[in-house]
């Protein structure tokens, strides 16, 4: 606290901290994002808060933001410690690459990780055909809804993780395997674990770490998680063969760990293998699957936008149903016709195609924004004093980095609150990214996904387009344009009908 007090003519403002708690009573951990908007609109841009005894500094806006992540990259790097992993596994010689502290380690299995996922054929077209076949194999669960009724989210989550699961772990599972289901809905309840109240208090308070199995019932799905993951890990590493070239990341990480063997500060060993392929794992699982039900979703809303030349919802609203505040503007529905002149209705997708589809790539991109599915980011630490828009923000301070203030901020983007693509297409209809556009958050510590992520979208989403028109099934209300904020922002259930073209 004598840190804050020595500091307090330039510490950022915020609401006056209770004894001992600090503002923990002051945000609603069940819908983050629009407390931190409501603290925004009372206090700036960069505001700060007292987790009981964790300094926090939250930044807002796209100046704030790109300030600490690249003005000050070096500085603002590493993650803040995160006591209830240690349930986990996280040690110290075991931190994954996504929460993993700043420094060797961290550089060791990032530049691993993104060499290994091109290795493996990012950007080649060896995993593009990975992911087409695995778009087909969605396509073909959709035909099989028969143009019923259904809710699309368990489908799509199915192919993101079948991806993901091959890179991995060098397998892919059936729709209907018993092992993948469990090993989803753990994923998914791990999910909602993440953004709990009793979870950030046993982090601002480790101490409660000592009342006996506590934090193993806070984190009881990302446990049987890591259980079910340490079961694939074995079996694969029963028919790992050393003399061959790897198949898969855990095959790579494994010969790494032989070459690491007399090197007792490598982050090459058993604990971390386990951690890294998770890390990698549930954010593969979740980010694409949650990004596309809202393509979806928004395709359902927006039919004007959807649909192709001469295209016709089939069995859902009339086209004239759609309200003025949701609407983007008439542009003529151009994401099927766009398809049907580009690749045709025969001819599967491919990434060469993006660039002669600016209207298809801008509706992706406007999906991201407008779904705005990780609207926090991953939480940053100061690793020295820096200085913010004016502000003094001590070394430790943990950052928290508002995405969701730069991708709907009303000084950037035209109609920041409504579903516009347009927001990507110049006067000539090309296609253009603002700045502003910062999903995978941005610095040192940007997603690595990002390519994989981007190459996913662009394919299952074509692919599904190319075969079906989607509709509000007859009789059903409009769903919802909100989401559900539960770490991720996903959008609330919703059914739709996919009727082949």
């Amino acid at each position: 606290m004598h840190r804050r007090q020595r500091w307090a003519a330039r510490y950022p403002p915020g609401p006056l901290p209770l004894p001992g708690l600090g503002n923990l009573l002051h945000v609603d951990f069940k819908n983050t994002p629009y407390c931190f908007d409501q603290l925004r609109r009372r206090f700036g841009d960069v505001f700060s808060l007292q987790l009981a005894w964790t300094p926090v500094v939250v930044l807002n806006g796209l100046a704030a933001v790109r300030e600490a992540l690249v003005t000050y990259g070096e500085d603002t790097a590493d993650r803040p410690p995160v006591p209830v992993n240690q349930v986990l596994g996280f040690g110290p010689r075991s931190q994954g690459v996504f929460l993993a502290r700043y420094g060797p380690a961290w550089r060791e299995q990032r530049r691993f990780s993104v060499s290994t996922l091109r290795n493996l054929g990012l950007g080649k077209k060896s995993l593009e055909q990975w992911v087409t076949e695995e778009a087909a194999c969605l396509c073909a669960a959709f035909t099989d809804q028969a143009g019923c009724p259904f809710r699309p989210n368990g489908l799509l989550y199915k192919a993101a993780s079948n991806v993901i699961a091959s890179l991995t772990c060098g397998c892919r599972f059936e729709y209907d395997d018993p092992r993948f289901l469990r090993l989803l809905d753990l994923a998914q309840e791990g999910l909602k674990e993440e953004s709990g109240f009793l979870r950030e208090v046993l982090n601002a308070i480790p101490l409660l770490l000592r009342i006996p199995a506590l934090a193993g019932k806070v984190l009881r799905s990302q446990k049987a998680f890591l259980t079910q993951l340490d079961e694939l890990l074995t079996e694969h590493r029963m028919t790992w063969d050393p003399a061959q070239p790897p198949r898969d990341l855990t095959d790579a990480f494994l010969a790494e760990m032989e070459k690491a063997k007399r090197n007792p500060e490598s982050s090459f060993n058993e604990e971390n293998l386990r951690m890294v392929v998770a890390d990698l794992f549930f954010a593969g699982m979740v980010t694409t699957s949650t990004t596309l039900a809202w393509g979806l979703l928004l395709m359902i809303l927006h039919p004007d936008v959807q649909r192709g030349k001469g295209g016709r919802v089939q069995a859902g609203h009339r086209l004239d149903q759609s309200p003025v505040s949701l609407t983007s503007s008439n542009t003529g529905g151009r994401v099927q016709q766009e398809i049907d002149d580009v690749i045709g209705q025969v001819r599967r997708p491919e990434m060469r195609d993006q660039a002669r589809m600016p209207y298809t790539t801008a509706v992706i991109h406007e999906v991201q924004r407008f779904g705005d599915i990780v609207p926090l980011g991953v939480t940053h630490m100061t690793s020295r004093d820096i200085e913010v828009q004016g502000f003094l923000i001590p070394k430790g301070t943990t950052l928290f980095t508002n995405l969701s203030s730069v991708l709907k901020d009303e000084a950037v983007w035209e109609k920041p609150f409504r579903f516009h693509p347009e927001h990507f297409l110049d006067a000539q209809g090309h296609f253009v990214k603002p700045e502003a556009f910062l999903p995978f958050s941005a610095g040192r510590r940007a997603c690595l996904g990002e390519p994989l992520a981007r190459m996913e979208l662009f394919l299952f989403f074509t692919c599904l387009l190319q075969r079906f028109s989607f509709s509000v099934p007859a009789g059903q209300p409009r769903p919802s344009h909100h989401g559900v904020f539960a770490f991720l922002v996903t959008p609330s259930p919703y059914e739709l009908c996919a009727v082949p073209r």
